[in-house]
């Protein structure tokens, strides 16, 4: 047994390695980081206790970036999943043209962020654009969607969404085909409806996909930037500007490492709250084989 624990750790050692290297070991730097200054030139960083994060609650720029992200969250989130789950619920079906319904909804995965941000931007273009030419058809006005405060924000997140359904969307696929069709078979003899399957076969089913989706649902909408910074540039007036994007632009923009690090600590703590409350609370509801 001894021995066998010893061959476990060392099978893991080259992954615990690279995990600690590049994810544990910079996490415990940036904390370090946060309560120092930054050094600017040939003055070095001091320490200065807590006065970094006594800036970030004064900031407003950080307290609008984080209600961005929040509704970011609440629209990607729910949208991309829910999206997915129909899809998949399609294609796993006999259809017609299955292969490329397929195809078609996972494409968007596998294009890069800065091209899909550029092919929205087109979409997106003032009188121009896809989106206000069918406008034009039913004789509605143009609208700068991406250069208006109230809907900036809403027109990002569409992009998000369009993005990630696809990737969900092979996850909910994998889950439902290993539902036994038994199951599904002897509900339709009891005479339940295709909603009753759904509700009390597939649903349950699949939850344990819908947990490990919906973290990294969460993760991502936090974590995203490329498509803010090719689309919006966090503008107009911060409207776009969420958190890892103004984490960005105090670190690499304003140079202000120290500041950057303290809002990094922040998101990393909310990113683990949430992840955490997730599993705690899902994970209920979770029905494992």
């Amino acid at each position: 047994m001894r021995r066998e624990t010893i061959h476990a750790w060392l099978m893991l050692l080259p992954a615990l390695v690279v995990l600690a290297t590049f994810m544990h070991v910079p996490a415990v730097e940036t904390i370090i980081a946060s309560f120092w200054s930054t050094a600017r030139g040939a003055r070095p960083s001091h320490f200065v206790g807590l006065k970094n994060y006594e800036r970030m609650i004064a900031d407003p720029v950080f307290w609008q970036a984080m209600r961005n992200n929040l509704v970011y969250a609440l629209v990607t989130v729910p949208l991309s999943m829910g999206l997915a789950l129909v899809m998949a619920l399609l294609v796993q079906g006999r259809v017609a043209g299955r292969a490329f319904l397929r195809m078609a909804f996972f494409t968007p995965t596998v294009l890069p962020l800065i091209a899909v941000a550029n092919i929205w931007i087109f979409f997106y273009t003032p009188g121009f654009g896809l989106i206000d030419q069918i406008r034009g058809l039913f004789g509605l006005h143009a609208q700068n969607l991406l250069g208006t405060g109230s809907t900036a924000l809403y027109a990002v997140a569409a992009v998000a969404v369009w993005k990630e359904a696809g990737f969900f969307m092979i996850f909910y696929l994998a889950a439902l085909q290993t539902i036994p069709p038994t199951l599904i078979e002897a509900a339709r003899l009891e005479g339940a409806s295709r909603w009753q399957i759904f509700r009390r076969i597939t649903l349950p089913m699949i939850m344990p996909t819908t947990l490990f989706i919906s973290v990294n649902a969460v993760i991502d909408a936090v974590r995203l930037v490329d498509h803010i910074f090719q689309m919006t540039q966090g503008g107009p007036d911060n409207a776009t500007n969420i958190l890892f994007f103004y984490i960005y632009r105090v670190g690499f923009q304003f140079w202000d490492t120290a500041y950057a690090a303290t809002l990094t600590v922040v998101m990393i703590v909310i990113l683990s709250l949430l992840a955490l409350g997730q599993v705690v609370l899902i994970d209920r509801r979770v029905h494992y084989k």
